[in-house]
């Protein structure tokens, strides 16, 4: 019993040290954590005011910055003002000593007026008392006397004027031939272009004589084709590697020397081909008419042309006379039209564009009889141009009279381009114009289709409709255009009047 009690005295008292001991203990702790938190809230304190004065000083220097940049500023705007104050000053100073100049200016002005006005009173005085006693010794009034002073001084400003006007007629009659030769030859001078003459023959290279008989073809068959086809004369004769085309007309020449060289270097040449590749040709040269056209334009700086004149300038291209190119003659007529036309003060814009369709006729297809000044001067008009220009190209060959001073110096200009030393041949316009008529005499006769003059108008090839025209009606036709030929025409030698009446069938293998 007392055993049990010892061990339950023990344990309590157990109990009691071990709850002292910890309550030691975690008083013991408490106060290390409040004396830490002490020494902590000390040191931020500490830390705080610390950071405080930083700050503090930071803004201090931070004001004392702005004041000074204040006060500089401050300091600045009073050093302007002050300047600007002197200025004003100095130019109050300026206006008080130019005010004070004016009054002294206008107190001097004052006295000359009134000095003047004395000197007026006293001229107006002596000036009554001089007419007065003029009038007296002379016997007449002032106004007798003012007629008469005029009157003489006009007979003599009048004698003087006509001796002034007979001395410039004199040295205007003198210097106009002179002038006139200087603008003309200056105006050729700087044209100053080279002449090609057109010759009515070309001539094709071929790789070997062995083509010939190739373009002749078998009975004569591809050779015929092509005269057809271009209204050309081919010759085959002995000159090495060459055949000659022959024609008057450039265009079909071009067609057919353009279609043959390309028909020799295929080497495909049969009656097929050689149509396909001449229509090709044909219009590929349409397209060089339209070309050389715009390219003629372009150079002269001619606007406002439309497409039907574009064309008809580009036929000119292919078009002779005299020998000489037609669309280069019109070129230089416009150049020399504007030229002149500069120099005499006239409309040089509408001098060189009415000099460039001065010809524009020649370059029109038509049947009609009408010579190419109506024909172009129809089209001008048609087409909406300046009824100056229209005069203009109706009057250069003195269809009828010029209006203008331009129209008359398209005509100067014309007969320069035209007299100057190699550009025409006037044999070959005359060989163009007999070449024309026999064509032009075939195509009269009903069921013509087609009229070829070649071999230098020798022979006259005709294509005749086979539909309208039988075998002994192109005896008749034949025999018709001969007689028509010597009755009309006047030509060296004879020309050979040949009927080709084809019958052509196509049909096709499907």
């Amino acid at each position: 019993m007392n055993i049990v009690l010892t061990i339950h005295l023990s344990c309590f008292i157990g109990i009691i040290l071990g709850w002292l001991s910890r309550w030691l203990y975690a008083k013991f702790k408490l106060t290390s954590v409040e004396q830490r938190a002490v020494r902590l809230n000390q040191e931020a304190i500490k830390e705080a005011e610390a950071k405080s004065k930083e700050l503090l000083l930071e803004t201090r220097d931070q004001l004392l910055k702005e004041q000074q940049q204040q006060e500089r500023e401050a300091r600045e705007r009073r050093s302007e003002l002050q300047r600007s104050e002197r200025r004003l000053l100095q130019k109050e100073e300026t206006i008080e000593h130019k005010q004070a100049e004016l009054d002294a200016i206008r107190k001097q002005l004052g006295d000359w007026e009134a000095r003047l006005a004395q000197m007026e009173l006293e001229v107006a005085t002596k000036e009554s008392n001089l007419f007065t006693e003029i009038e007296r010794i002379a016997g007449m009034n002032s106004e007798e006397a003012k007629n008469t002073i005029m009157e003489s001084m006009y007979n003599e400003a009048r004698r003087d004027g006509q001796v002034m006007v007979n001395k410039i007629e004199q040295e205007a009659q003198l210097s106009a031939d002179k002038k006139a030769r200087d603008i003309v030859v200056t105006s050729i001078q700087r044209l100053a272009t080279e002449v090609t003459s057109d010759v009515t023959i070309s001539s094709v290279s071929l790789p070997s004589d062995e083509m010939k008989g190739r373009i002749i073809g078998r009975e004569g068959r591809n050779i015929r084709t092509l005269e057809t086809l271009t209204g050309v004369d081919v010759i085959i004769d002995d000159t090495p590697e060459a055949v000659v085309i022959s024609c008057f007309d450039p265009v079909r020449k071009e067609i057919a020397r353009v279609s043959l060289e390309r028909l020799v270097q295929d080497g495909r040449i049969h009656p097929a081909r050689i149509e396909e590749v001449v229509n090709k040709v044909t219009k590929e040269i349409g397209r060089i008419i339209a070309d050389e056209g715009e390219k003629v334009i372009f150079e002269l700086g001619v606007h406002n042309m439309g497409p039907e004149t574009i064309r008809a300038l580009g036929r000119l291209y292919f078009r002779t006379s005299y020998g000489q190119n037609v669309l280069n003659h019109s070129k230089e007529v416009a150049i020399l039209s504007g030229m002149i036309a500069s120099e005499v003060g006239a409309n040089s814009e509408l001098a060189m564009r009415a000099g460039l369709l001065h010809d524009i006729g020649k370059g029109i297809e038509t049947e009609s009889d009408a010579t190419h000044a109506e024909l172009g001067a129809e089209m001008a008009k048609r087409l909406g141009e300046d009824p100056r220009v229209v005069n203009a190209i109706l009057a250069h060959h003195n269809d009828t009279e010029p209006t203008t001073i331009e129209a008359v110096i398209v005509q100067i200009a014309d007969a320069i381009s035209a007299a100057r030393p190699g550009a025409r041949r006037e044999t070959l316009d005359n060989y163009i114009k007999r070449l024309e008529s026999l064509e032009h005499i075939a195509e009269s006769f009903t069921g013509v289709d087609k009229a070829f003059a070649i071999q230098a108008g020798r022979e006259l090839r005709i294509l005749v409709n086979n539909e309208q025209v039988t075998d002994d009606g192109a005896k008749d036709i034949a025999k018709g255009i001969a007689s028509r030929i010597e009755a009309e025409l006047r030509y060296p030698g004879r020309i050979k009047v040949t009927i080709i009446r084809e019958m052509r069938v196509v049909e096709y293998a499907r």
